[in-house]
């Protein structure tokens, strides 16, 4: 089972959700820990390469997970956000490519 890495403020983000949203998103990431497809899922090349999209539908709204389990170390979660609209908002894309990039370079040799 691989450990859970939250960067930034994914798990603050995180436990902003309403309770039923959170208790789905911890249900879907221990599943990824194990090696387990999510049940919602979305590959997010404009992120970067291996990162993916938990998607979850809650009676409050729709909410994201923005991870990358392709390492071997750890599944680090980018991001959380509740999606407003359709098409996922510049900010959110741009603050999970952020991430992303300063992940790779802590993890670089």
């Amino acid at each position: 089972m691989k450990p859970i890495e939250f960067r930034g403020t994914a798990l603050d983000d995180l436990r902003g959700f309403p309770p039923s949203a959170m208790r789905e998103a911890g249900y879907q990431l221990d599943r990824v820990q194990h090696g387990l497809p999510p049940d919602d899922f979305k590959p997010m090349p404009s992120i970067g390469q291996g990162v993916t999209e938990l998607r979850i539908w809650d009676e409050a709204g729709t909410f994201r997970v923005v991870y990358l389990a392709k390492l071997a170390d750890a599944v680090y979660v980018l991001h959380c956000f509740q999606k407003k609209t359709q098409q996922t908002a510049k900010r959110d894309i741009d603050l999970a490519q952020k991430r992303l990039k300063d992940l790779m370079k802590e993890i670089a040799p």
